[in-house]
Formats: structure tokens, C-alpha cells, sequence
């Protein structure tokens, strides 16, 4: 773009990097009692002075809390930003899961992980069927149960390609999904899977290239 500068990677905000960094790992922390200034400092690899600042600075701005013994957890000013973030990301991925959901006939869902449960974030029906699985964006189940929630977990272990299963949400439904990681150069780190869900056998031969095509796109959105 004209008129562009480009900022040095040595010209990045280390006090910046550091903050979100506390975020992730306060995001990732299975304590959900929250974890001390220590622990902090020893997943981040820096001193406790270093964190204090860090803590107290986001503290101000409401993106974490300290309890009374000192523990610190994400606070609902997270909360909040998040929210501002997920309509744009349901507008922008809107158009892909139509596009997926008239080519297989099928109903199109974008799934991430939240925690131990797969939360389907945008759902669309085809518009030409007659007949369709129906359920809303916000619907949650186990991540070991359908094909969303199935193939997150294979992307957390590595494992590409199509996911299917047969009944295990619904009697008479079934699903494929594809995992739909995104992170490493990514700003955070995010669990996903695509998929479709029908009334009728689906062919994973057809409907495969499909969802990583559709997979594909939607790791643009979710960046």
C-alpha cells in the first residue's frame, strides 16, 4: 500500500509481547483456581518484578483479577473484547460455510473448542433442501462426541483428514469435519474443525475436498 511503513521486527513492543503473553498462558492454564505471580514468571521465563508490572497494567485495564491470596485469572474485561471479535468473525465466515453448505446439500458449521466442550460458532442450513439437520450457533457438546468436536481433538494430536461419525449427537444424523487449527505464526492460538452434517450418508471421497477447501479459507478469517 502506498504511504506504508513497515515496523522492524526489532521495533515490536517487548512490554506488549510480554502482556499478551501472561493472557495465553493465564488462557491456557488448566488451574481454574488461577495461577501466582511465581508461576507466572516461571512459565514465562522472567522475574516476578517483571510480572508484577505486567499484572498491575493489565489489572487496570480489567483483563485480569487478583484474589485475595494473590492468584490471577482473566478477568471479564476478556471477556468483552472477545464479544467485539466474534460478530466479525461470524460475518466474514458466514459466506464460506454458504458456499459449503449449498455444494454438499448439508448443514455447514464452524466448531471451536472452549475448554472440554466444542461450541459451534456459525451454523448454516442449505437453502435448497427440503429436509436438513437444524440447530443454532452456540449450541455445545462434549469434544469427544460428533464429528466437530472429533476432529478438533485429531488436530490436537496431529492427525489431518476427514472425521465421520454416524448418531452420536443425533439419532439419524451424520457428520464429517476436518480439523481447522490455528497457530504457530498465528497472534493466538485457536482449536477449530469444519463440517457438515446431513440427514442422509454423506461421501467423504466428494465432500472431503470440499471441507478443506472451506478449511482453508476460514484459517484466514480466524488469523
Amino acid at each position: 500500500m502506498p504511504g506504508a511503513e513497515a515496523v522492524p521486527r526489532a521495533e515490536t513492543s517487548q512490554a506488549l509481547d510480554r502482556g499478551i503473553r501472561v493472557l495465553e498462558t493465564l488462557a491456557e492454564a488448566s488451574e481454574s483456581a488461577g495461577l501466582t505471580i511465581t508461576e507466572l514468571a516461571g512459565r514465562l521465563g522472567v522475574g516476578r518484578p517483571v510480572v508484577y508490572r505486567l499484572v498491575a497494567t493489565l489489572e487496570d485495564h480489567h483483563l485480569v483479577s487478583r484474589s485475595s491470596d494473590g492468584r490471577v485469572r482473566l478477568a471479564l474485561g476478556v471477556s468483552r473484547l472477545a464479544s467485539a471479535v466474534t460478530p466479525i468473525v461470524r460475518s466474514e465466515a458466514r459466506p464460506v460455510l454458504r458456499q459449503l453448505a449449498d455444494e454438499v446439500g448439508a448443514t455447514a458449521h464452524l466448531t471451536i473448542a472452549e475448554g472440554d466442550e466444542a461450541l459451534a460458532l456459525v451454523v448454516v442450513e442449505p437453502s435448497w433442501t427440503d429436509f436438513h439437520v437444524a440447530y443454532r450457533s452456540g449450541a455445545r457438546h462434549r469434544l469427544d462426541q460428533g464429528a466437530a468436536g472429533r476432529a478438533i481433538l485429531a488436530g490436537r494430536a496431529g492427525r489431518t483428514g476427514v472425521v465421520r461419525t454416524d448418531g452420536e449427537l443425533q439419532a439419524g444424523a451424520h457428520g464429517l469435519a476436518v480439523p481447522l487449527s490455528v497457530g504457530v505464526d498465528a497472534p493466538v492460538a485457536v482449536e477449530a474443525s469444519v463440517g457438515v452434517v446431513s440427514l442422509q450418508p454423506l461421501d467423504a471421497g466428494s465432500v472431503g475436498p470440499r471441507l478443506e477447501r472451506a478449511a482453508e479459507a476460514l484459517r484466514a478469517v480466524l488469523r
